[in-house]
């Protein structure tokens, strides 16, 4: 059976997604447990010219919702970026586009397939299709910053392993 855009999309984002909210609730926990304040967390980077934790997770977000609304609309335009917010905001923004992404089903999104999609960036502007918008934007882009976010709480000491980041797997049913 062939991969539909809904596999390459939906599924590969909720698996991320879902993980990065795994990751910020044990970030959490970790900081119940030593009498920590998450919000430390909210501006932490992993060196001075990258950009702040809670941008990563504004990215995390942006990159999958919002590339789903670009392939339905044919355009990318994501949300303004908002900025520093407190720890518990972040996590439930990552709450929230895990719904949203819950919210699509697989026949709208299939219908999306080969769909072209425009993206403008400064004066440049890229042509993709539905797939290859997903394929060679959108998902290195919330892998990049689910990683990154990843690390910003690992070398603060929040105790992750790779299997915090993978999620939950996609294996063979039967």
């Amino acid at each position: 059976m062939a991969t539909s855009l809904y596999d390459l999309s939906v599924a590969s984002y909720l698996q991320t997604v879902s993980a990065v909210s795994g990751f910020l609730d044990r970030a959490a926990t970790h900081c119940a447990e030593r009498g920590a304040d998450p919000d430390d967390f909210v501006g932490a980077r992993l060196f001075d010219d990258m950009a702040p934790f809670h941008f990563q997770i504004e990215c995390v977000a942006n990159h999958s919702v919002w590339a789903l609304e670009a392939v339905k609309s044919g355009q990318f335009d994501p949300p303004a970026l908002v900025g520093p917010i407190p720890f518990a905001d972040l996590q439930a923004r990552i709450a929230q586009a895990e719904s949203d992404l819950k919210a699509f089903t697989p026949d709208e999104v299939n219908s999306w397939a080969g769909r072209d999609l425009d993206f403008q960036i400064g004066p440049r502007k890229l042509q993709f299709t539905a797939e290859t918008f997903i394929l060679s934007f959108s998902l290195p882009n919330v892998h990049f910053h689910a990683t990154t976010a990843y690390a910003i709480l690992r070398t603060r000491g929040v105790p992750l392993g790779k299997r915090n980041y993978e999620g939950r797997l996609r294996i063979r049913q039967g």
